[in-house]
């Protein structure tokens, strides 16, 4: 919430010491649009959609995460007409980024690769899982991770998140970090790296 798609490159960078490149990988790091925030009492901020409350159990903001899910395709089927395959590509994202991938993977692009949240969660009553309860397709595969003392996001809705996706057919993963609060660390990055490779390895991409 707030940051941008570079403050989030160089937060990685931070961490790792070096820029999160791979040899055959593009990496994006897109920027959400700066729009009134319900949960900062409407003030501005570059956020993916608006909330109610930053808790699982109320609606989701349904309008401003639709809209946003219509112009991440674009940047979707702009890497398509370039060429990339579409399930050569992954999407994801730290707290609300990641909410945002599950919502565009799992109710409209469910051919993607693969999808990551770290430290992120959906609403009990997510529309995601609606349409998944509808689904009779090969899911893009789930990388969560969540510090257990995150205070903002907790734990524990990150974990109720997983065990959704997972009864509706996602093929998942959680890897929790002990005394992590919200925020990233350099296990988990080293851990998401090593996922993405394995998800878009590089033989694949000689052959195409």
């Amino acid at each position: 919430t707030g940051d941008t798609g570079q403050g989030a490159r160089t937060w990685i960078k931070q961490i790792l010491n070096e820029d999160m490149t791979f040899q055959h990988i593009k990496v994006i790091y897109p920027t959400a649009p700066a729009r009134p925030y319900t949960p900062m009492k409407g003030a501005f901020s570059t956020v993916w959609f608006d909330r109610y409350k930053i808790s699982n159990d109320c609606p989701e903001h349904i309008e401003s995460i639709d809209a946003m899910c219509q112009g991440l395709t674009d940047l979707i089927n702009d890497e398509i007409k370039n060429g990339i395959a579409k399930n050569r590509i992954l999407i994801g994202g730290f707290s609300m980024g990641g909410g945002m991938a599950m919502h565009l993977a799992y109710r409209f692009h469910q051919d993607l690769a693969g999808v990551f949240a770290l430290s992120s969660f959906l609403n009990k009553d997510s529309v995601v899982y609606e349409a998944l309860k509808r689904n009779e397709s090969v899911l893009p595969e789930l990388f969560q991770c969540h510090g257990t003392a995150d205070e903002l996001v907790l734990y524990s809705w990150g974990e109720e998140t997983n065990k959704m996706l997972k009864s509706l057919g996602v093929s998942t993963s959680l890897h929790s970090f002990p005394n992590l609060n919200h925020e990233l660390s350099r296990t988990e990055i080293e851990k998401l790296k090593a996922w993405i490779v394995k998800k878009l390895p590089v033989e694949a991409a000689k052959t195409n």
